[in-house]
Protein backbone atom coordinates (compact mmCIF):
# COMPACT_ATOMS: atom_id res chain seq x y z
CA UNK A 1 0.00 0.00 0.00
CA UNK A 2 1.34 3.36 -0.51
CA UNK A 3 1.75 6.00 1.86
CA UNK A 4 -1.08 8.68 0.45
CA UNK A 5 -4.08 6.08 1.07
CA UNK A 6 -2.47 4.67 4.31
CA UNK A 7 -2.58 8.77 5.53
CA UNK A 8 -6.24 9.31 3.90
CA UNK A 9 -6.99 5.92 6.02
CA UNK A 10 -5.28 7.59 9.34
CA UNK A 11 -6.69 10.45 8.94
CA UNK A 12 -10.35 9.30 8.42
CA UNK A 13 -9.92 7.39 11.59
CA UNK A 14 -8.23 10.31 13.69
CA UNK A 15 -11.80 12.29 12.52
CA UNK A 16 -13.97 9.53 13.37
CA UNK A 17 -12.16 9.04 16.73
CA UNK A 18 -10.66 5.61 16.62
CA UNK A 19 -7.24 6.96 15.84
CA UNK A 20 -5.02 10.18 17.55
CA UNK A 21 -2.73 11.29 15.60
CA UNK A 22 0.41 13.24 18.05
CA UNK A 23 2.93 15.14 15.66
CA UNK A 24 5.96 13.76 16.14
CA UNK A 25 5.15 11.38 18.34
CA UNK A 26 2.89 8.88 16.09
CA UNK A 27 -0.44 7.16 16.02
CA UNK A 28 -2.72 5.80 18.81
CA UNK A 29 -5.71 4.01 19.32
CA UNK A 30 -8.29 6.14 21.61
CA UNK A 31 -10.19 5.06 24.20
CA UNK A 32 -12.51 3.62 22.29
CA UNK A 33 -15.19 5.56 24.17
CA UNK A 34 -18.66 5.13 22.46
CA UNK A 35 -19.41 8.94 22.67
CA UNK A 36 -16.25 9.82 21.00
CA UNK A 37 -16.72 7.31 18.35
CA UNK A 38 -20.49 8.56 17.60
CA UNK A 39 -20.12 12.12 17.54
CA UNK A 40 -19.13 12.40 13.88
CA UNK A 41 -22.94 11.42 13.63
CA UNK A 42 -23.99 13.94 15.55
CA UNK A 43 -21.85 16.25 12.78
CA UNK A 44 -24.43 14.41 10.29
CA UNK A 45 -27.21 14.93 12.29
CA UNK A 46 -26.54 18.39 12.67
CA UNK A 47 -26.30 18.52 8.91
CA UNK A 48 -30.05 17.84 8.21
CA UNK A 49 -32.54 20.60 7.60
CA UNK A 50 -35.15 21.59 10.23
CA UNK A 51 -37.92 19.82 8.01
CA UNK A 52 -36.35 16.69 8.86
CA UNK A 53 -37.19 17.25 12.84
CA UNK A 54 -39.81 14.58 13.27
CA UNK A 55 -37.40 12.03 11.91
CA UNK A 56 -35.04 12.85 14.48
CA UNK A 57 -37.08 12.60 17.31
CA UNK A 58 -38.39 9.62 16.00
CA UNK A 59 -35.47 7.63 16.01
CA UNK A 60 -34.59 9.57 19.51
CA UNK A 61 -37.53 7.78 20.90
CA UNK A 62 -37.00 4.25 19.38
CA UNK A 63 -33.60 4.17 21.53
CA UNK A 64 -35.26 6.24 24.76
CA UNK A 65 -38.06 3.69 25.23
CA UNK A 66 -36.08 0.91 25.44
CA UNK A 67 -33.45 2.46 27.19
CA UNK A 68 -35.66 3.39 29.47
CA UNK A 69 -36.75 -0.36 30.08
CA UNK A 70 -33.76 -1.78 30.27
CA UNK A 71 -32.90 0.90 33.03
CA UNK A 72 -35.75 -0.02 34.73
CA UNK A 73 -34.37 -3.73 35.44
CA UNK A 74 -30.67 -1.96 35.98
CA UNK A 75 -31.23 1.01 37.84
CA UNK A 76 -29.77 1.61 41.48
CA UNK A 77 -30.41 3.79 44.43
CA UNK A 78 -27.79 6.19 43.73
CA UNK A 79 -29.25 7.17 39.92
CA UNK A 80 -32.84 7.03 41.18
CA UNK A 81 -32.08 9.48 43.46
CA UNK A 82 -29.82 11.56 41.03
CA UNK A 83 -33.23 11.69 38.50
CA UNK A 84 -35.26 12.94 41.47
CA UNK A 85 -32.99 15.63 41.87
CA UNK A 86 -33.10 16.48 38.74
CA UNK A 87 -36.72 16.56 38.52
CA UNK A 88 -36.64 18.57 42.30
CA UNK A 89 -34.68 21.23 40.35
CA UNK A 90 -37.24 21.36 37.45
CA UNK A 91 -39.86 22.10 40.07
CA UNK A 92 -38.28 24.42 41.33
CA UNK A 93 -37.50 26.20 38.34
CA UNK A 94 -40.74 25.95 37.30
CA UNK A 95 -42.13 27.56 41.25
CA UNK A 96 -40.51 30.56 39.62
CA UNK A 97 -42.11 33.34 38.17
CA UNK A 98 -40.03 33.76 35.20
CA UNK A 99 -38.68 30.33 34.46
CA UNK A 100 -35.49 30.14 33.02
CA UNK A 101 -36.80 27.63 29.62
CA UNK A 102 -32.65 26.79 28.90
CA UNK A 103 -32.15 25.81 33.07
CA UNK A 104 -35.57 23.47 32.74
CA UNK A 105 -34.40 21.89 29.35
CA UNK A 106 -30.64 21.50 30.63
CA UNK A 107 -32.51 19.35 33.65
CA UNK A 108 -34.59 17.70 31.55
CA UNK A 109 -31.48 16.42 29.29
CA UNK A 110 -29.58 15.52 32.19
CA UNK A 111 -33.14 13.60 33.23
CA UNK A 112 -32.76 11.49 30.14
CA UNK A 113 -29.27 11.21 30.44
CA UNK A 114 -29.00 9.38 33.97
CA UNK A 115 -31.69 6.67 31.99
CA UNK A 116 -29.47 6.16 29.04
CA UNK A 117 -26.21 5.51 31.08
CA UNK A 118 -28.41 3.08 33.67
CA UNK A 119 -29.54 1.10 30.40
CA UNK A 120 -26.08 -0.45 30.97
CA UNK A 121 -25.17 0.01 27.25
CA UNK A 122 -22.92 2.70 27.02
CA UNK A 123 -23.17 2.88 23.12
CA UNK A 124 -27.07 2.95 23.33
CA UNK A 125 -26.46 5.95 25.90
CA UNK A 126 -23.66 7.63 24.01
CA UNK A 127 -26.47 7.28 20.47
CA UNK A 128 -28.83 8.55 22.82
CA UNK A 129 -26.75 11.91 23.63
CA UNK A 130 -25.63 12.24 20.46
CA UNK A 131 -29.48 12.68 19.19
CA UNK A 132 -30.64 14.44 22.32
CA UNK A 133 -28.27 17.32 22.24
CA UNK A 134 -29.35 17.71 18.59
CA UNK A 135 -32.95 18.39 19.32
CA UNK A 136 -32.26 21.14 22.62
CA UNK A 137 -33.78 23.74 19.89
CA UNK A 138 -37.03 21.52 19.85
CA UNK A 139 -37.22 21.16 23.20
CA UNK A 140 -36.65 24.91 24.36
CA UNK A 141 -38.90 25.98 21.29
CA UNK A 142 -41.85 23.62 22.74
CA UNK A 143 -40.80 25.18 25.99
CA UNK A 144 -41.47 29.00 24.95
CA UNK A 145 -44.35 28.48 22.49
CA UNK A 146 -46.05 25.80 23.98
CA UNK A 147 -48.20 26.69 27.33
CA UNK A 148 -48.31 24.32 29.60
CA UNK A 149 -45.53 22.30 28.04
CA UNK A 150 -43.17 21.88 31.10
CA UNK A 151 -45.38 21.17 33.41
CA UNK A 152 -46.87 18.55 31.23
CA UNK A 153 -43.36 16.90 30.38
CA UNK A 154 -42.55 17.25 34.09
CA UNK A 155 -45.38 15.44 35.09
CA UNK A 156 -44.50 12.77 32.39
CA UNK A 157 -41.44 12.90 33.81
CA UNK A 158 -42.61 11.79 36.98
CA UNK A 159 -44.52 8.76 36.11
CA UNK A 160 -41.23 7.85 33.81
CA UNK A 161 -39.64 8.18 37.28
CA UNK A 162 -42.31 6.21 39.44
CA UNK A 163 -41.72 3.17 36.65
CA UNK A 164 -37.91 2.99 37.17
CA UNK A 165 -38.67 3.04 41.13
CA UNK A 166 -40.97 0.29 40.51
CA UNK A 167 -38.47 -1.76 38.37
CA UNK A 168 -41.29 -2.00 35.98
CA UNK A 169 -39.64 -2.37 32.62
CA UNK A 170 -42.93 -2.51 30.55
CA UNK A 171 -44.32 0.66 31.92
CA UNK A 172 -41.09 2.37 32.08
CA UNK A 173 -41.16 1.67 28.42
CA UNK A 174 -45.28 2.90 27.97
CA UNK A 175 -44.11 6.20 30.20
CA UNK A 176 -41.34 7.06 28.02
CA UNK A 177 -43.33 6.41 24.70
CA UNK A 178 -45.79 8.58 25.35
CA UNK A 179 -44.09 10.88 26.82
CA UNK A 180 -41.92 11.05 23.74
CA UNK A 181 -44.68 10.60 21.48
CA UNK A 182 -46.20 13.89 22.95
CA UNK A 183 -42.98 15.74 21.60
CA UNK A 184 -43.19 14.17 17.96
CA UNK A 185 -46.94 15.52 18.42
CA UNK A 186 -46.01 18.95 19.05
CA UNK A 187 -43.35 18.94 16.22
CA UNK A 188 -46.35 18.00 13.55
CA UNK A 189 -48.33 20.92 14.85
CA UNK A 190 -45.77 23.50 16.27
CA UNK A 191 -46.11 27.33 14.83
CA UNK A 192 -42.86 28.48 12.62
CA UNK A 193 -39.85 29.77 14.48
CA UNK A 194 -39.33 33.42 14.07
CA UNK A 195 -36.81 34.55 11.68
CA UNK A 196 -33.07 34.73 13.10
Amino acid sequence: MSRNPLREGVRALSVMGVLETRQGDGTYVTSHDSSLLLAPMGFVVDLQDHSGAHHLHAVRRLLETEAAALAARLIGPEDLTAADQMLLRIEAELAKDEPNHETVIDNDMAFHQIIARASGNPVLAALIEALGGRTTRDRLWRSISQQGADETTHAEHRSILAALTAHDPDRARARMAAHLFAVEDYLHERPPEPAQ
